[in-house]
């Protein structure tokens, strides 16, 4: 059978059976090793995407491997009627990387909607006078895709199909005058990201974060951090609030804590531990010891390897390697760490991300000028050298033919 054959006889079956909910994929991918993926026609590709900055420490890393094999022989699920060590010491690891040690609480579930949907609940439970109607998000702010992460979720073209969504939800401008038009005492919780990954990893401006917390505090309302494409040291610290030096009410993760294991969470700060009661939240699977086993042993990692700091400094590289490539599509880069935007000079994203699966690399189009990247936290000079000379080709090729 011909690649063409093969390439047809997948697609068919992805069509004929599965949810037209999201769209034909780029290839059907049967292994992979660090930063490598293989297709089943045995192309390799460069993954700079690592799942949307989900595989942490690449594929199939021996840490990962053990942890699923070890957990997996000894106990995979109990239901939240008990409890384990693995789902203890993740509690209090998390707490510790979260700089929430003396008070944090830590509830875990199986993905970053549901992570958001607790911190939604979390804000809606702020409201003991029964003042607290308002909950503001930022406009392109991206939370998920259930109803209540949805109604979260600042971008229009997302939610119109499904409204009514849940109510009380305002989206704001990322800015501080907007912030400090929009709070006041009627605001449960104030959600962002730090960086907006969907949006096309960009940046909330100087002084936000702490405006907002300043603002939070003086108001009454929660500051909610979305870390769960930012968190896991992905963008140079463990956290990305903890660049601006500030402590949120709470925060939600996933993703990159699982390392390619489904698994999320929210950590709470201070006065916001103490919000939830018994019964008022729950998750069959939240906290089973597989994943959270997995979890610790992807964090014990990154911890031990440096993960953390060898994210910062890859993530400078690139970007001195993408400014450095002299292509006229590129405008610019964006991110910290190992979350970059690159900027393109017209609205060729998605031209650009097909030519580099052609070169042999795996990039995402965030929209149709920017160029997302996540690479996996392992990745060192060998990866990046490859991945300057498969997307400079890719630039070439697009450039070529738009003039």
């Amino acid at each position: 059978m011909s690649d063409m054959d093969d390439l047809n006889e997948w697609q068919g079956r992805f069509d004929r059976r599965i949810m037209r909910s999201i769209g034909m994929p780029l290839a059907k991918l049967d292994h992979g090793r660090g930063a490598r993926v293989w297709d089943d026609a045995g192309h390799e590709y460069l993954d700079f995407l690592a799942g949307i900055a989900v595989n942490s420490l690449g594929h199939a890393h021996p840490v990962f491997v053990e942890a699923v094999t070890t957990q997996a022989a000894r106990l995979a699920h109990v239901s939240n009627y008990f409890t384990t060590e693995p789902a203890l010491e993740l509690a209090e690891r998390i707490i510790r990387l979260a700089g929430a040690a003396e008070h944090g609480r830590a509830w875990f579930g199986n993905s970053g909607a549901e992570a958001n949907e607790a911190a939604f609940k979390l804000a809606r439970l702020n409201n003991s006078g029964g003042a607290r109607t308002r909950v503001l998000a930022l406009v392109d702010g991206f939370h998920g895709r259930t109803m209540g992460s949805l109604a979260l979720t600042g971008k229009p073209h997302m939610r119109e199909a499904f409204e009514p969504l849940p109510g009380g939800v305002e989206h704001i401008p990322a800015t501080i005058e907007a912030l400090e038009r929009s709070l006041d005492d009627a605001v449960a919780a104030l959600f962002v990201e730090p960086i907006q990954g969907e949006a096309g990893v960009v940046e909330l401006p100087d002084g936000f974060l702490a405006a907002a917390r300043e603002l939070t505090h003086r108001h009454g309302a929660l500051l909610i951090v979305d870390e769960i494409q930012t968190g896991a040291g992905r963008t140079g610290e463990w956290f990305a609030f903890q660049h601006d030096g500030i402590t949120p009410d709470a925060i939600t993760v996933a993703k990159g804590i699982g390392g390619g294991f489904p698994i999320g969470g929210l950590v709470t700060f201070g006065r916001a531990s103490s919000l939830y009661s018994k019964g008022q939240h729950g998750s069959t699977f939240g906290g089973n010891p597989l994943a959270t086993a997995v979890s610790n042993a992807v964090l014990g990692e990154i911890e031990r390897a440096g993960l953390v700091e060898n994210a910062a400094l890859r993530g400078c590289q690139i970007r001195d390697r993408v400014e450095g490539l002299g292509n006229r599509l590129v405008a610019g880069t964006r991110g910290r760490g190992l979350l970059i935007g690159i900027a393109l000079t017209e609205p060729v994203a998605t031209a650009v991300a097909a030519a580099s699966m052609r070169a042999g690399l795996i990039v995402n189009a965030a929209n149709d000028s920017t160029i997302r990247m996540a690479p996996p936290l392992i990745i060192g000079d060998a990866e990046i050298d490859e991945f300057a000379d498969r997307f400079g080709r890719a630039l070439d090729a697009v450039a070529a033919t738009h003039h």
